[in-house]
């Protein structure tokens, strides 16, 4: 990815998309565009196409949650979406994860926090921490019946890939899977990016929010210990 960093920012506060606006400018990042709901967002977004998306929750017409629903089902593969909440945990979160999102951030985010944040999204990466992730799914995630057998099917997997997911979304990083598992950080990596791949996963979160829904794991089960 050679073409300077896209982004979209859709928030109904004209002050908070300004100071995004001016955040992200001052660090080479462009705004094309620019929505104040969800509505708007979608319609940025498909005549655009950016790279990454800051996306407000509470918005008029069509909420955050709804707009990235769209966005993630409407072929914009390449569009990453980062949600934008006043309230840690916020249970709206959680919804805007399985709606495709890649993380969140709080509106009292700072600059610099900001700028490496759209661009850690930007490279593919998930940006929320994966010990964050499973306190918001252990919170709010039921398990899916439904989702469990059509959803994707985790057969696709071999059995050492089963157990890095089991692993992951018991909230390890990379390096503590490696640990845990006595292998090379690379190897670790080519395992995560394979089962991304076979599943159809956009990032780590979605992988975490799959092992929940199809009962892979538990809300308040074992943390992954053994």
């Amino acid at each position: 990815m050679n073409h300077p960093l896209r982004a979209v920012i859709a928030d109904d506060q004209a002050l908070v998309r300004t100071g995004f606006r001016m955040i992200l400018a001052a660090d080479g990042i462009e705004v094309a565009a620019e929505a104040a709901d969800g509505a708007e967002a979608v319609t940025a977004v498909r005549r655009t196409r950016p790279d990454v998306v800051l996306m407000d929750i509470r918005m008029p017409r069509m909420d955050g949650i709804e707009a990235t629903r769209q966005i993630m089902s409407g072929g914009a593969d390449e569009t990453r979406v980062v949600i934008l909440t006043t309230y840690d945990l916020d249970h709206y979160v959680y919804a805007a994860l399985t709606a495709g999102a890649s993380g969140f951030l709080l509106k009292d985010v700072s600059p610099e926090h900001l700028v490496a944040a759209v661009r850690l999204v930007r490279s593919g990466d998930a940006l929320l921490a994966p010990t964050i992730t499973r306190r918001l799914i252990e919170r709010f995630a039921h398990r899916d019946d439904a989702k469990a057998g059509l959803h994707r099917d985790l057969s696709e997997l071999t059995p050492r890939e089963l157990e890095v997911l089991r692993l992951l979304a018991t909230g390890l990083s990379n390096a503590e899977l490696a640990d845990r598992l006595t292998l090379s950080p690379t190897t670790v990596k080519t395992h995560v990016a394979r089962i991304l791949s076979k599943l159809g996963l956009r990032d780590r979160v979605q992988a975490v929010v799959l092992a929940y829904e199809t009962g892979l794991i538990s809300p308040g089960g074992p943390s992954g210990a053994g």
